[in-house]
């Protein structure tokens, strides 16, 4: 994948601040109050320093894949972050550990990883987005979560005005969750991975990845062949970028998986009983997992589902919801998503939570 951006800036192809739907991987979004591109942390931490003195409001915008901008687009300043790079800042005989910049496209440093024989994030290949963002949400796929590699993030703390570190327990790392989303504190510099030097992947958590890479649950297997694997998976999904794919503008799966304690998920059992066993997880606490996938189908919403205004379920894959025409507004992206989660709501008596950042939006 050569560019993770939903669009890239250069010297000769300067930010545009009409619009902020080019930054989007859904196309979607108003114009930005200023958009200022950064190259480097130091860049970063300086024009959000300068946006405060104006006394505006701060977007940090980087893959702009987990995002959804409202129409209205955002009244204050839009950082694109742009920095690059990683390098190796500990090592030992069995690991080593990376400081990767916030706007490095994260689909490259799993590239450069895999091909270092750098075991830990393979089974994330092919995710759109920047890798600053990853610990914002705690990126995860196919058994694997960044929270499991991260050992610190570097911030500047706009509380304080100053920089620091936040050590990964100190992270607050939830399913799909951190103490950095939805927290306008904290903007995230830079993160360390602490990666094993092996050629081979982590034990394969996933079922599907395992059966796709012809082994059992639990066995190892190539990096290069789990990278491939799980990329051709996600390919299949409509979950990798293709500016000639409409299944693929959008920010991926749009909602969580539920987490429900004991007595909601037995009423959804209930509820369910003439359409078969929901698929579930266990969880700690006593805690079930359910697929959000397999409600919104139940539910009446088929892959290829039809939204107001050229929106759609992805033909791939039912927890994403496209603009597929390209012409579409985020008003009605939001009215797709509102009434699938009101919908599944009535049918299951289980509310679906968004997983992207809503910016001047609601459900």
């Amino acid at each position: 994948m050569s560019d993770v951006y939903a669009q890239p800036t250069t010297g000769a192809d300067p930010a545009d601040p009409a619009t902020l739907a080019r930054y989007t991987t859904l196309r979607l979004g108003g114009p930005a109050g200023r958009l200022e591109t950064a190259t480097s942390a130091e860049e970063i931490v300086r024009t959000v320093r300068q946006a405060r003195e104006r006394d505006e409001p701060v977007l940090i915008l980087a893959g702009g894949s987990n995002v959804v901008v409202g129409d209205e687009g955002f009244p204050g300043t839009v950082v694109l972050v742009r920095s690059r790079g990683l390098r190796v800042v500990a090592e030992d005989a069995d690991t080593v550990t990376v400081r990767v910049e916030a706007g490095e496209p994260w689909d490259d440093l799993v590239a450069a990883t895999v091909d270092n024989g750098w075991s830990g994030l393979e089974c994330l290949s092919g995710i759109p987005g920047s890798a600053g963002a990853t610990p914002i949400q705690n990126v995860g796929a196919y058994g694997q979560e960044v929270a499991e590699s991260i050992t610190g993030v570097q911030v500047y703390d706009r509380a304080g005005d100053s920089l620091g570190r936040v050590e990964a327990a100190d992270c607050g790392f939830a399913y799909r969750s951190s103490i950095f989303k939805y927290n306008d504190r904290w903007v995230v510099l830079s993160v360390d991975f602490r990666l094993r030097r092996s050629t081979l992947s982590g034990p394969v958590r996933y079922a599907e990845l395992a059966r796709a890479l012809g082994v059992e649950v639990g066995d190892r297997v190539p990096l290069a062949d789990a990278r491939a694997t799980v990329l051709k998976l996600r390919a299949g999904k409509g979950m990798v970028l293709d500016a000639t794919d409409p299944d693929t503008w959008s920010v991926g799966s749009f909602f969580t998986n539920p987490v429900l304690d004991r007595e909601a998920y037995e009423l959804l059992r209930e509820r369910a009983t003439d359409l078969g066993e929901p698929p579930s997880w266990p969880c700690p606490g006593d805690m079930v997992k359910v697929s959000a996938a397999w409600l919104i189908d139940k539910a009446g919403f088929a892959k290829g589902h039809p939204g107001p205004e050229g929106t759609a379920i992805s033909s791939k894959h039912t927890l994403a919801l496209t603009n597929h025409t390209g012409t579409a507004s985020t008003a009605a992206l939001i009215a797709l998503a509102r009434d699938i989660r009101d919908t599944v709501h009535t049918r299951f008596a289980v509310t679906l939570h968004p997983e992207p950042v809503l910016i001047n939006c609601t459900i």
